[in-house]
This record gives C-alpha cells, structure tokens and sequence, in this order.
C-alpha cells in the first residue's frame, strides 16, 4: 500500500514545487524586461531584415521567400532555447541561487522543470507577434487550422526540448562569461540547416549535415502544416518525413538532457 502511494505523492510534489518555480522563472523575467524585450523582439528585425533586405536575392522561382522564410524564423528562434536555458541556469548556478534552492525540502527535478516551463510560456507568448508580423508582411496559412495548430504544438514541442540542452550545458559552465559565449555560437546552428534556404544547392557533405540538423526537420514540418511549401522528396529521412522526425528529434534530445539535467542538478558543482 505504501509503494503504491508513493508514486502519486512523489507526482504531486513535483507538479506542487514545479508550479511553484514556474511562478519564480516568471517573476524572475518580469524583472528583467530587457532581456525579455531582446529575446522577442529579436525574430521580428531578422524577418523584416531577411524578408526585404535578402528577400530578392535569396527568392526561389515561383515561390514567395517570406513564406518560406516565416517558419524557418520560428524555429531557428525555438532553437534559441539552448542560449537562453544555458545563461538562465548558468546564472543561478554561479550567483549561488542554485545551491540555496538545493537547501529547500523540493523535488529535485522542480527547479529546472520550473526553468523550462517558464521559458515556454514566454515563447508560446512571443510566437504571436512573430506570426501576426509575418502575416503583415505576406505570409499565410495555406493549410487547415487544425494542422496550423499542430504547427505551433510542435514549435514549442521542440522550444521545450532544446530548453533542456542549455539548462544541462549552463549547470555544467564554468562561468556566466563561457556560457555567455558558448551560448551565443549557437546562432550557426539555422545557418547550417534549411531555415533561411534550401538545402538542394548546398555541396553534398553540407546538405547532408544540413538535413540531418533538428532544425530543418521542424523547419519542413512547420512549412508542410501551414501548407507553405511542399516536403522534399530526395531528402534525408528526417526532412522527407518530417513531422516523424520532428517528433524522433525532440523524444531523444528530451530523453537525454532531461535526465542529465536533473541529475547536474542534484549532483551539484561538486
């Protein structure tokens, strides 16, 4: 009777102290206005700048470049979840909040349960402007709004999964600075994929890094349900079925760095 009992009050607290980081990751971004202001205004220059500075040169025939452009932007934004999980976890392990919260009688997955959940609803929230601009700028959804929902499930899906990838990286740090810099190199990440470009021009070693990168995954998948561009035919298989590899994507990287943030977390420095 008592195993059996276990596992629910062992659930209940972690949903209990998870809520209750969750509440602390928000407020801890209500004071922080300007990162909040940078992370979210961010995508929107780069459409404005991609879609009408390049857009006439990087155009494919017969196609429109910001359609193709606005849900590559949203995930290469999502994949943004590394530089801002890895900085946030960094900055609490260094600053000796960490170490504080370990002290605290909570389940130990909690507090970066509580990280990462904040960070998606702060991306469920910036989506909006980011979709409401791209349609001011021509942008369309071609396909159902059940697959349009879809869409947004799975942009956050994977926001949530890379997330974990900074959270685990920032607790491994040295340092605010490294994982500053270190964080920032993950900007190459969409360069080398199909989110701002088709990958069919790219030499052969290239494209197959490319397609085989998460991003262009959830890049075509998004593409496929907002019914914006057709999915590739002669591509690797995560792009050529690219909603199954969306989601292959997103269950290993939270299979592996869920788990080893948890026990970085537990662990500690030491």
């Amino acid at each position: 009777m008592t195993m059996q009992n276990s596992a629910p009050s062992v659930a209940s607290a972690l949903v209990y102290d998870g809520t209750a980081m969750l509440g602390r990751q928000l407020r801890r971004l209500r004071h922080n206005p300007g990162l909040l202001i940078l992370t979210q205004s961010m995508p929107i220059t780069m459409l404005l700048f991609f879609g009408y500075v390049f857009g006439s040169a990087l155009a494919m025939p017969g196609e429109d470049y910001r359609a193709f452009l606005v849900p590559g932007l949203l995930v290469a934004t999502a994949a943004n979840g590394i530089m801002t999980g890895m900085f946030q976890a960094a900055q609490d392990t260094h600053r000796g909040v960490t170490d504080r919260l370990r002290t605290l009688p909570i389940s130990r997955a909690a507090v970066p349960l509580g990280q990462a959940l904040g960070d998606l609803v702060v991306t469920a929230a910036g989506t909006v402007p980011v979709l409401l601009v791209g349609l001011a700028v021509g942008w369309r959804i071609e396909g159902s709004a059940l697959r349009a929902v879809g869409a947004v499930g799975l942009l956050l899906l994977f926001r949530f999964a890379t997330t974990w990838i900074g959270i685990y990286l920032g607790l491994l740090s040295r340092s605010e600075e490294a994982a500053g810099q270190l964080g920032g190199a993950t900007f190459l990440l969409p360069l080398l994929s199909n989110a701002y470009i088709p990958t069919g021009g790219l030499p052969g070693w290239l494209r197959v890094v490319a397609e085989w990168n998460p991003i262009s995954a959830v890049a075509t998948a998004l593409r496929s349900l907002f019914g914006n561009a057709p999915v590739p035919v002669d591509a690797a298989w995560p792009v050529s079925h690219p909603v199954a590899g969306s989601l292959a994507w997103c269950v290993v990287l939270i299979g592996v760095f869920l788990p080893l943030a948890v026990r970085r977390y537990t662990e500690g420095e030491g």
